[in-house]
């Protein structure tokens, strides 16, 4: 399998810092690294280059400093590698708070580059597949009571059992091409407005 080369996007605002990153990158092989030195407007310059990862370095992050990146690492939905040369436990926290994928404290070498920004790729996709997951799983709780509150409007309405009044939602849902929560909401929603007691 060939993997795709990465476009990493870099901040930091010392050159000398920026520059042992970006040699342990290119060691690594990515060809594709931008450094950016200067924070401001850097959600734009963001949204430009799309890069698939972001290693910021901090050299002595004061505490505004940090808060502003790790708003930014909120906003972003990409794995972040940030580096800072000091940091305490409330810093620590808070960018496991805001996702930041691999908080490294005094530890920038070139050969420390590539594992730590695979292992920041490797726990963004992670975190990223579990939240996907307990999304799914809310959607279908969700979906299922939706479903349970329209068979009970069929059940009285129609005077149906259980079984058949799901399998008139699915039968329903079939001829129309739709999913069974689809019909559910819409049932659920005309009851409402018809009977407000219903909703």
């Amino acid at each position: 399998m060939i993997r795709k080369s990465l476009t990493v996007l870099v901040i930091d605002e010392n050159h000398i810092r920026a520059s042992i990153i970006e040699a342990g990158l290119r060691a690594a092989g990515h060809e594709q690294v931008t450094v950016v030195h200067d924070v401001a407007g850097i959600a734009r310059r963001i949204a430009e280059i799309e890069p698939d990862v972001i290693v910021i370095d901090l050299e002595n992050p004061n505490r505004d400093m940090l808060e502003n990146m790790f708003q930014l690492s909120r906003v972003v939905k990409r794995p972040i590698a940030m580096f800072v040369d000091r940091s305490d436990q409330a810093s620590i926290e808070a960018a496991v708070e805001a996702g930041v994928s691999a908080y490294v404290v005094d530890g920038l070498r070139q050969e420390r580059v590539k594992p730590i920004l695979d292992m920041a790729i490797s726990r963004f996709n992670a975190f990223s597949r579990m939240a996907r997951e307990l999304e799914e799983a809310r959607s279908e709780l969700e979906d299922r009571k939706v479903i349970d509150r329209a068979k009970g409007i069929l059940m009285r309405s129609r005077g149906l059992s259980e079984d058949a009044a799901y399998t008139l939602l699915r039968k329903t849902a079939m001829n129309q091409n739709r999913k069974i929560s689809e019909i559910a909401q819409s049932l659920v929603t005309a009851a409402g407005l018809l009977d407000p007691g219903e909703s």
